[in-house]
């Protein structure tokens, strides 16, 4: 199996986080360190998690997503 290097891994995450979404309200980047994958940052919504994390998953030479996104708590009035 052909070594995938880690900046073709964020590359392609990258596309693949901004291709799945969240909204104009969500701020994610993502780092990666020997083909593990940390996804952080800020969700408006729950229901956005699982997308992001399996478009992460799905770029080849991934091992793993750590997954440390948030989810914004909006303050209602």
């Amino acid at each position: 199996m052909e070594k995938v290097l880690d900046k073709d891994i964020l590359k392609r995450v990258n596309e693949k986080l901004s291709r799945a979404g969240g909204g104009s309200n969500t701020k994610v980047s993502a780092t990666v360190r020997q083909g593990d994958v940390t996804v952080s940052g800020t969700l408006q919504y729950e229901m956005q998690r699982q997308p992001l994390i399996k478009a992460a998953t799905s770029v080849p030479g991934v091992r793993r997503v750590i997954d440390q996104l948030q989810v914004n708590k909006v303050k209602r009035v």
